[in-house]
């Protein structure tokens, strides 16, 4: 499984949404909307800041991934932004990667 993170930005009538049912509602929610596609949800948080809500979970790919955002999204209820994450050893892997590179002007 690919790892995630979801940033989200609630609408006007996502918020509207949100105070009538609960966050633990939307929280079943979202969790259906991983499950659907062959996921699940780690945590969810509610937050202050540059986003209203972070969720992050599991999916088996970034075309699952994609489907969740861009389906949330154009509910209009919220604004998603998705994040790739990576372990350890995802970034160890990488590092040991030879990769050619010539940089601008070099």
């Amino acid at each position: 499984m690919n790892h995630y993170l979801f940033k989200a930005n609630y609408t006007a009538e996502g918020l509207k949404g949100l105070i009538k049912e609960g966050a633990a509602s939307r929280k079943d929610a979202i969790a259906k909307v991983f499950e659907s596609v062959g996921g699940k949800i780690d945590h969810i948080y509610w937050a202050f800041g540059d986003a209203d809500v972070y969720v992050f979970g599991d999916l088996p790919s970034n075309a699952a991934a994609a489907a969740c955002s861009t389906t949330i999204s154009a509910s209009g209820a919220a604004a998603v932004t998705t994040v790739v994450l990576l372990t350890a050893d995802e970034v160890d892997e990488a590092r040991g990667m030879r990769v050619g590179y010539r940089p601008p002007g070099a």
